[in-house]
């Protein structure tokens, strides 16, 4: 059966959903832990420093994985979507 349409991919929305998954398996992570999530997030976006993530649950890797800047954007967005 021919299909009529093309269908429409949107690399960008699914790099802001991997990001969002992401960072809400992190954020859970650091709080099974014991640690306070946005501290220890917002330390490792201003610094950079790995050691701000704890490598329960591969936490650490995963978050490396994506470009500090483009979480920014992500929460940025987020933020901004919630706020209008």
């Amino acid at each position: 059966m021919p299909q009529e349409k093309t269908t429409m991919f949107n690399v960008k929305e699914i790099d802001t959903e991997m990001i969002r998954v992401t960072i809400q398996e992190v954020y859970e992570a650091l709080e099974e832990r014991g640690y306070n999530p946005i501290n220890q997030l917002v330390g490792y976006l201003i610094s950079g420093d790995p050691g701000y993530i704890s490598s329960y649950k591969n936490a650490r890797n995963k978050i490396q994985e994506i470009d500090r800047a483009k979480i920014v954007e992500v929460l940025l967005k987020e933020f901004q979507k919630k706020n209008k």
